[in-house]
């Protein structure tokens, strides 16, 4: 079973306050670079895996899909989702995602955002996912990056001719990786890129699109602490065809 971190009550209490749970998507940098991403998600049946509190399920019902079903470990997150969802034909779920067994063909197009490096194994979820959509379905996500998740720093530091570095800790050797974000010990799953991409490609999906998400500059000089985000991949986008 996943690590259900979110439940915890100091850590549910800061991500409540970052600026993406405040706002939503639009609160989301890398939002306009996913969005790109989706198809047409008229008439579609959506599942969103990690939906946390909602606001992709919502967005999806806003554009026209048939119905959206979201999964999440966490209680907490789901109670909010429900609390803040006035549409019948959004339901929401209490699911652990290592065990994920939807039925076959079931779904026309799966989203995630930032929940797949809480994964212990992302073959068989992908192998889950890729039997749940029908022929020719789009599954697009979003996790940590990588080299994001294996530094040995908690943030970058300077080196000796006064450069910014984000050192990175045994970058091959995947595994367990703990931290101190939002609350002490939380569980992180860290994967190369090239297993993440061949765990898809071996589950039967084609990849279509891989971005390793960094801002615009307009993003930049909106919000200057993105600039930050231009020293080393944060994000991993990625769109795949069933």
């Amino acid at each position: 079973m996943a690590q259900n971190i979110y439940d915890k009550p100091d850590f549910f209490a800061g991500y409540s306050q970052l600026h993406r749970q405040v706002h939503g998507l639009a609160g989301a940098a890398e939002w306009p670079a996913v969005k790109s991403l989706l198809p047409d998600l008229e008439g579609k049946r959506v599942v969103d895996l990690g939906c946390g509190f909602g606001w992709f399920a919502r967005f999806a019902r806003e554009n026209g899909a048939a119905s959206v079903l979201g999964l999440d470990l966490s209680e907490k997150m789901i109670a909010r989702a429900r609390a803040d969802t006035f549409d019948p034909t959004i339901q929401y779920r209490i699911a652990d995602l290592e065990r994920l067994d939807l039925p076959e063909a079931s779904f026309d197009f799966a989203y995630s955002s930032l929940a797949f490096h809480y994964i212990e194994d992302f073959g068989r979820l992908t192998l889950s996912v890729f039997r749940a959509l029908v022929s020719g379905a789009r599954f697009v996500f979003t996790i940590e990056h990588p080299i994001y998740m294996a530094p040995s720093h908690p943030g970058f530091v300077i080196d000796a001719e006064g450069r910014k570095t984000w050192p990175l800790d045994s970058y091959a050797q995947e595994g367990p990786r703990v931290s101190d974000w939002l609350a002490k010990g939380v569980v992180k799953q860290h994967r190369t890129l090239g297993t993440t991409l061949n765990a898809l490609i071996g589950a039967g999906f084609a990849v279509r699109h891989v971005q390793e998400w960094a801002p615009t500059p307009e993003q930049v000089e909106a919000t200057p602490d993105l600039a930050e985000e231009n020293e080393r991949p944060m994000i991993l986008i990625v769109s795949a065809t069933r």
